[in-house]
């Protein structure tokens, strides 16, 4: 028997193309600041650097619990919804950690983020104890 995910696969491959998109920023200010390891003193490469890790650091947890829910016939619409505003977060929060004039987008990724990640884990435990 084989088992979709389609919601896990959907999201697991934006996220890839985000991850792509972040690694590429942080690619382009080594290029122009000839940063060969580490942040060089760049401020730009530190944020840049650091948006990348903080995408690394929640989204498989994120995933994990959207493959969870998915695998016990608990998902549908509203978990791919989810998924897709927690990566819009993510982008947002990219572009915001650049600071300026898009730099409420950082906190807006990062409240995203924690909501996101809290939700599907009472909905986790939830699914768990037969409660939905």
């Amino acid at each position: 028997m084989t088992i979709l995910l389609p919601t896990t696969l959907c999201l697991a491959a934006a996220a890839a193309l985000i991850n792509f998109w972040l690694a590429i920023r942080c690619g382009q200010v080594r290029m122009k600041e000839k940063i060969n390891i580490g942040t060089g003193g760049s401020d730009l490469m530190e944020r840049r650097m650091r948006a990348q890790l903080n995408f690394a650091e929640n989204t498989p947890w994120v995933l994990a619990l959207i493959a969870a829910i998915e695998l016990a016939g608990k998902g549908g619409g509203w978990l791919a919804i989810v998924g897709a505003v927690y990566m819009a977060a993510r982008v947002a929060h990219g572009f915001g950690m650049d600071g300026g004039s898009l730099e409420k987008g950082r906190g807006i990724g990062v409240m995203v983020t924690m909501l996101t990640q809290l939700g599907l884990a009472v909905v986790a435990v939830l699914v768990a104890t037969g409660r939905m």
